[in-house]
Formats: C-alpha cells, structure tokens, sequence
C-alpha cells in the first residue's frame, strides 16, 4: 500500500493566497493532509482510465507509441497504485 506523505509537496495544487493569517497549524496540517488524500485518488482515477485506454489500443496504435503487446499488458495489469 502507498504511504502518504504528510510534508507540503510541489506536484499539489496550491493553496488559496487569501487564506485568513491567524489559523491554527493543526487546521493547516489537516488542509494538506486532505489535500494530499485527494490529490492521490485523482491520480489513481487517472491511471485507471489510463491503462483502461491503453488495453483498448491495436498493435498498430501500440507500434505508433512505441510499445509492443507484452509491454501493453505488463502496463495494463498493475495496480492501479504503482505509477
């Protein structure tokens, strides 16, 4: 299973700029950790659609980017975890 990272990361989007100045650095902490929780499951839903895109490819299409049907499959069939 994927750990998820508690520290502010570059990939998220960012914060709003007109955030009030006196929150509390728990309420902060919590904001990201959401942030964090839902920026992993949109990138999991991408994936999935992803490699559900490329397990509809002919060997044509596959050839066009580059890929063989064995690294098809081997793409296709992991978790939808792994990137």
């Amino acid at each position: 299973m994927t750990a998820i990272d508690l520290r502010p990361c570059d990939d998220c989007p960012p914060v709003a700029a007109h955030q009030p100045a006196a929150r509390h650095p728990t309420l902060d902490l919590l904001g990201e950790a959401v942030r964090r929780v839902l920026y992993t499951f949109g990138m999991w839903r991408k994936r999935v659609r992803e490699r559900n895109e490329l397990a509809g490819l002919d060997e044509r299409s596959l050839a066009d980017i580059g890929l063989t049907p064995g690294d098809r499959d081997f793409l296709v069939n992991k978790p939808f975890w792994r990137e």
